[in-house]
């Protein structure tokens, strides 16, 4: 324990000591492997605290010189992205956000499409229009589709090869399709492999030249993330013991090589392969910066920045770039307000946007969302919100 707080202690030195990590980068610093990321953070934050409210010590050491521009305009310039992905803690306003982001990049991209992979979706309540698992065009734009993954109904087309319910069973083997809908259901991280399904589809088509993702809360966001690499490696291995025993399987086959399905043998191993290089082909993409990004949307509480800096190192170790952050619900009252419950409400949020800005703002755009009167909701409302994400915000005296 001591020596935890001894590496925290002397990582916090350091990172306000310009001499002493003058190549400093968030890249790097934080990650670094000697340091166990879920043990440190606290400590680190502890630490970070107490460097804050020293009155000897300023709370910020990025200059406004140094900082980056608090937009998302840079992912708008970013002509080669193909896919964003916007995610964070839960109730922090990453749906508003991937809806508004979506806006803005329909201004200046041929085709852009809007997946939601949370299983709590809030796409039709954020547009006020209904979606369901194929993709369609928001009200008002032409150039601008939304799309909710349904899991459950992406699980019985694939059992019943796109029938319907009679067909599921029929497929499953009659009054066992019920328990095999109820076994698939329950398979862990079946919500991203339906998800990841989905990605998987549209890299074949290229019919949308950006999508962006308003993905589930953070955990299940980076099992998604993580799932192209699984699964890769996973076929790799079942390629690996189809070219051992795949000649003695065809032995006991038979020359049609048929399995007990009615399946050939052959072909399912040659589909598999062509999933494979499918799936490279994702994972490759997903860690090429000039294509793949990720947004991290937050809120100025302790909760949800230590969230942020865990997923920023989570999303570090996948090769998946992310240099956007999106602080939301900020207060901003007037100077001569009496309301005592908002001022202190701010002065705590300041304390970790300061946070917020000594970590990120060298190396992220750190953008400053207000809290609005009225729900973001419906078109209007939505683009009215989205300029904010490519204009800085700038509060009333």
């Amino acid at each position: 324990m001591w020596q935890l707080l001894e590496d925290a202690q002397i990582l916090i030195l350091a990172l306000h000591t310009p001499d002493t990590l003058s190549t400093y980068s968030r890249s790097s610093t934080l990650r670094c492997t000697s340091f166990s990321s879920y043990t440190l953070i606290p400590q680190l934050f502890a630490a970070r605290n107490l460097i804050a409210t020293s009155p000897e010590m300023s709370t910020a050491v990025i200059s406004a010189e140094d900082a980056l521009e608090p937009s998302l305009q840079t992912l708008l310039d970013q002509r080669s992205l193909r896919w964003i992905f916007v995610g964070g803690k839960g109730g922090v306003g990453k749906t508003t956000t991937s809806c508004s982001l979506a806006i803005q990049l329909a201004k200046v991209r041929r085709s852009v499409l809007l997946i939601s992979t949370d299983p709590a979706h809030n796409l039709s309540d954020a547009f006020s229009q209904k979606f369901g698992k194929e993709a369609r065009l928001v009200n008002g734009f032409d150039n601008l589709s939304a799309m909710e993954i349904d899991p459950n109904g992406s699980i019985q087309d694939m059992l019943a090869g796109q029938g319907d319910a009679d067909d599921v069973n029929a497929a499953a083997g009659g009054p066992l399709g019920g328990m095999m809908q109820d076994l698939a259901f329950a398979i862990p991280g079946i919500d991203e492999a339906m998800s990841f399904a989905e990605v998987l589809k549209q890299v074949k088509s290229l019919s949308y030249e950006t999508i962006v993702f308003d993905t589930a809360p953070t955990g299940h966001t980076l099992r998604f993330l993580q799932f192209p690499t699984v699964l890769e490696k996973a076929l790799a291995k079942v390629s690996q013991l189809s070219s051992q025993y795949g000649p003695l399987l065809n032995g006991f086959l038979g020359s049609g090589g048929q399995l007990p399905n009615g399946q050939n043998l052959n072909d399912m191993i040659e589909k598999l392969e062509s999933l494979r290089e499918t799936i490279s082909e994702v994972n490759t993409q997903f860690q090429d910066a000039e294509l793949t990004t990720f947004v991290c949307v937050c809120i100025a509480e302790f909760l949800s920045l230590y969230e942020t800096e865990r997923m920023i190192q989570e999303l570090a170790g996948y090769g998946i770039d992310t240099h956007s952050i999106v602080v939301n619900q900020l207060l901003f009252p007037k100077k001569a307000s009496e309301c005592d419950q908002c001022n202190a409400r701010r002065k705590m949020q300041r304390k970790y946007l300061d946070q917020y800005e000594e970590l990120y703002a060298e190396d992220f755009n750190v953008v400053k969302m207000p809290l609005l009167v009225e729900e973001v909701r419906g078109k209007e409302k939505l683009e009215k919100f989205s300029e904010m994400l490519v204009t800085p915000y700038v509060p009333p005296e």
